[in-house]
């Protein structure tokens, strides 16, 4: 799951004059207020993956509960809790892989998908809009990223995402599709906080 969210949970060619749209960027700046505004925030996301012949890999049904850059996502009985500093990735059975949040830095995480702070990892450019949404296309400016471009549907009466449709770099597919968020969530800290006597006993965890 960890690979599958955060390579979402990308590389084309742009030239000088495409790096940041200014109609895009307006919009993704609301989209980030909203996000920095808020307090807690409950996400509920449907990922639908398709290999690069359009087979598909399966449907995932996500809980993300987020508080700054700090979040926890749960998937079934397995979930990736990030304290800010650590991503823990409990697979569910007896397993949890410890890594900071700089070696994920490569991937795309639900806080950066999100967040709407993308001028720090992204060139963009505005594709359509009308009244209701707008289409952004966005290209990590690291090009050592794992993902080759994120298309976003971002609701523009909420100012929110509605959907992103990652490209991998082997032309593989995540759709992801935003069923509800909240962004009056009341989160305490404590959820955010690693709690080995949560997980099983017998559960290694390896850094």
């Amino acid at each position: 799951m960890k690979t599958i969210f955060l390579s979402i949970l990308t590389v084309l060619s742009l030239s000088a004059t495409a790096q940041k749209d200014a109609l895009a960027k307006q919009i993704l700046d609301q989209v980030g207020a909203k996000v920095k505004a808020s307090k807690g925030i409950l996400v509920n996301i449907t990922l639908v993956s398709k290999n690069n012949k359009g087979k598909s890999m399966g449907t995932k049904q996500i809980a993300l509960q987020m508080k700054g850059d700090k979040y926890l996502l749960k998937e079934g009985k397995m979930e990736i809790l990030c304290d800010g500093q650590n991503i823990y990735n409990f697979d569910g059975a007896n397993s949890i892989s410890k890594s900071s949040v700089a070696e994920s830095d490569q991937t795309l995480s639900p806080q950066k998908l999100l967040s709407g702070n993308y001028d720090k990892y992204f060139n963009f450019k505005l594709l359509s809009q009308d009244n209701a949404k707008a289409t952004i296309e966005l290209y990590p400016i690291d090009k050592r990223k794992s993902f080759q471009k994120v298309t976003l549907v971002i609701n523009k009466l909420q100012s929110a995402l509605s959907s992103a449709l990652i490209l991998d770099k082997s032309n593989n597919q995540t759709d992801v599709k935003v069923g509800s968020i909240n962004y009056a969530a009341s989160l305490n800290d404590k959820i955010f906080q690693f709690n080995r006597a949560k997980y099983p006993k017998n559960a290694e965890i390896f850094d």
